[in-house]
């Protein structure tokens, strides 16, 4: 028999055949593996929403970030104007005499006095307290039961 197989050499190895039909087929097999991947829409929708998913969240995370030192340096302004205001506020109590006029009334010393009694004395306030809670709960029961 002849070769007819269009080439000038020899009969080609059977290992070199062989190994070159594997190496064919795993590089068939990739193809595959890859237009099925192309074909799969559920899998690359999931692949999708984890990608967008993954920056929003560090669309967040910088956001979050800005809001913070925006925020920080809100409070350390609105601080120090509290702390000015305060500081007139004082100054203009003081200027006015008003301190004095409301210990010479004696409110001063009776709100003083009430509370070191509910300090000494906490079980009253405590008491009252629990009322005004069970209260409250007794009335939203009620109302839950009306519905």
């Amino acid at each position: 028999m002849t070769d007819k197989n269009g080439s000038t050499g020899g009969k080609p190895d059977v290992a070199a055949l062989r190994e070159d039909i594997k190496q064919t087929r795993a590089e068939l097999g990739e193809t595959v593996q890859a237009l099925a991947a192309k074909a799969d829409v559920k899998a690359r929708a999931k692949e999708q929403v984890e990608l967008t998913k993954q920056k929003a969240r560090a669309q967040v995370h910088d956001a979050t970030g800005k809001v913070r030192e925006v925020a920080a340096a809100a409070v350390g302004a609105a601080s120090e104007k509290v702390r000015t205001a305060t500081a007139q506020a004082g100054d203009k109590v003081k200027e006015s005499g008003a301190l004095e006029k409301v210990k010479e009334s004696g409110v001063l010393d009776k709100a003083q006095e009430a509370r070191t009694q509910v300090r000494r004395n906490p079980v009253p306030f405590a008491a009252v307290l629990a009322a005004g809670v069970a209260l409250v709960g007794i009335i939203l029961i009620v109302r839950g039961r009306r519905k």
